[in-house]
């Protein structure tokens, strides 16, 4: 019991160590993703107020903390964590970009909504992914 208990809290260690660092990235790529855009002519506006290019950054970090938490509760819970995960933060990355495609924004700002939360996926999924263990082991 001992073993698996400290298995379990070395294991959530390394999920949320490298989830932190991915998210760290992240919100880097996307306010710097955002910034070019911007730089290029792109306006940051939806529904006519501007997001401001540290707004990227503080969802980012949002966002992927709850995907954080996410993986160590399925490391903890589900029979196979990795690909549970997987699949769960795939579906949900489609569904963020919903908002995306109704935005009462030009299409460069939507497309460039959409890159932003693709570039954050792109950064901590596999990050994270990378410390589940593919099965569980009870």
């Amino acid at each position: 019991m001992t073993a698996t208990l400290t298995t379990t809290r070395r294991s959530t260690g390394s999920i949320v160590g490298a989830g932190l660092a991915a998210t760290a990235v992240a919100a880097l790529a996307t306010s710097t993703v955002a910034a070019a855009g911007s730089a290029a002519g792109i306006s940051l506006d939806v529904s006519g107020a501007p997001i401001p290019v540290s707004g990227f950054a503080v969802l980012t970090v949002v966002f992927s903390l709850v995907g954080v938490a996410l993986a160590a509760v399925l490391a903890r819970r589900a029979h196979q964590p990795r690909s549970t995960f997987v699949r769960t933060t795939v579906v949900l990355t489609a569904l963020s970009l919903v908002p995306d495609l109704v935005a009462d924004a030009t299409t460069d700002t939507r497309v460039l909504l959409m890159v932003t939360h693709l570039v954050a996926a792109a950064i901590v999924v596999p990050a994270v992914a990378r410390r589940l263990p593919p099965a569980r082991r009870d």
